[in-house]
């Protein structure tokens, strides 16, 4: 092996161990998002798809016994719920893992 090669190989292990001792520190010192962080950000993900899909779902249902139509309001409704509320959940978890 060359000099130039061993200078390199040298360096990319440097690079990985200063990454990865990067990591670790800042994993100490955010010993505030432990269990009860996991917890939060599991009932945040949850409530803000389960609120969303529950809101359309009564809306369909509620055209569908108003409106009479060969489509499901109901359905379309449902999908479009779930559709905002993982879209909603997406950005709470985007926004906290930016501030975090």
């Amino acid at each position: 092996m060359s000099e130039q090669e061993n200078q390199q190989k040298s360096e990319e292990f440097a690079e990985k161990i200063q990454e990865k001792s990067t990591r670790k520190i800042k994993a100490r010192n955010e010993k505030h998002k432990g269990l009860w962080y996991g917890l939060g950000m599991f009932g945040l993900v949850g409530w803000s798809v389960s609120i969303p899909t529950l809101l359309f779902l009564v809306l369909g249902i509620w055209i569908d016994s108003i409106y009479k139509s060969p489509y499901s309001w109901t359905l379309m409704m449902l999908v479009l719920g779930i559709f905002i509320g993982c879209m909603n959940a997406w950005y709470w978890v985007k926004n906290e893992s930016k501030s975090g």
